[in-house]
């Protein structure tokens, strides 16, 4: 039995990440995968394990995606189909329709899509008319938080029952190395803050090198990006214009974050918005503390509501600010994060999938 993951391309984002740990996951209880791709590019190409297959549909934008999809559906004909991101969920549920391919559909959403389309020029009541309809054409709508939902049901109209959460997983802690040159930039522990996520809009890092550059004031810290992205100029400028050339590091994307996570004393995550935020549940598993903004949608779910980590307003540099000195100056229980983080298990997640996936077969799966 065979499972088509079908995602644009496996880019180094959170959405890629789950989909190369669900798939591995699929494969140790004996599924096939295979891993469908617009174009067969990104970061995390090379991690895609040897048993599972890459078929690349050679489609460069989504709307040439669908005639390839609906071949390939009739050629391979896979048991299963979990289809990532709109637009490609709702391209996915037509290309399944019109094949005639008798299959279980899952729709997998990562974003808070009423925020991700205000910013990428999408229209709200385009998606409320095509959304009810295409995920309609899904055996479920699969969302990766509360907020995710809620957003899809508000959008579309959908009904709650067509809809499931089911958060990320992240995979544990390895024992890798950190890059011995940005450790030692990175001074002594007691100031070493680690951000992570694509430099792109909705991470907001204005907001947090401002913040970053209050801290600084009274705290001799330096902050680490890890990431790439389109606005990468916009901040190297903003850091020569706030004086933090020598205390910002970017040296771009990092495939594994963990060593470094492992090394910080402090995780910010500054976003506008997410559809989760899995960044902070990888600080948890090292028993890194997280200070967040209390974005729509994720960190209040991962945080338990400031339990385990605080949350601060979206855009408020002097919260942010404020929020990372106290943090820093905090004693931590980070054994207590590291027990949240097993909530979130490749395992887990896996199997509440195949629940969704292949439900005749797997009614009783604990």
């Amino acid at each position: 039995m065979r499972v088509a993951i079908v995602l644009p391309t496996l880019a180094g984002g959170g959405a890629e990440r789950l989909h190369l740990l669900l798939g591995e996951e699929f494969q140790k209880r004996g599924y096939g995968v295979d891993f469908v791709l617009l174009r067969a590019e990104g970061e995390l190409l090379e991690e895609v394990g040897s048993s599972a297959r890459i078929i690349e549909l050679g489609a460069p934008h989504f709307r040439h995606a669908l005639v390839p999809l609906m071949r390939y559906l009739r050629r391979r004909r896979p048991a299963a189909i979990l289809a990532a991101m709109w637009p490609l969920t709702g391209l996915a549920a037509v290309a399944k329709a019109l094949s005639g391919v008798d299959c279980r559909l899952l729709a997998s959403e990562h974003s808070a899509l009423s925020h991700a389309h205000h910013h990428r020029g999408w229209s709200r009541s385009a998606h409320r008319h095509l959304g009810k309809w295409l995920y309609g054409l899904c055996d479920r709508v699969v969302c990766v938080s509360e907020g995710v939902r809620q957003d899809v049901i508000t959008l579309t109209g959908l009904s709650r029952e067509r809809t499931k959460v089911i958060y990320n997983p992240v995979r544990q802690a390895n024992k890798g190395l950190a890059d011995r040159k940005i450790m030692e930039w990175w001074g002594n522990r007691g100031g070493r803050l680690i951000a992570i996520g694509s430099l792109k809009k909705a991470k907001d890092y204005p907001t947090l090198l401002h913040a970053f550059s209050s801290l600084r004031q009274t705290k001799d810290a330096r902050l680490l990006i890890l990431g790439e992205g389109p606005l990468r100029s916009d901040l190297e400028a903003l850091c020569g214009t706030l004086g933090l050339g020598d205390s910002v590091l970017m040296p771009g994307f990092v495939a594994d974050p963990y060593p470094y996570l492992t090394e910080a004393d402090l995780l910010v995550l500054s976003s506008a918005w997410e559809g989760l935020g899995n960044v902070i549940i990888e600080a948890l598993v090292c028993g890194t503390p997280v200070v967040s903004t209390d974005c729509p949608s994720g960190p209040r779910e991962i945080l338990d509501d400031g339990r385990y980590g605080r949350l601060v307003p979206v855009g408020d540099v002097d919260a942010l600010a404020k929020a990372m000195a106290n943090a820093l100056a905090a004693t931590h229980d980070r054994e207590a994060l590291k027990r949240r983080a097993a909530d979130f298990k490749p395992e887990k997640a896996a199997d509440a999938y195949l629940r969704l996936l292949f439900p005749d077969h797997l009614s009783t799966l604990n």
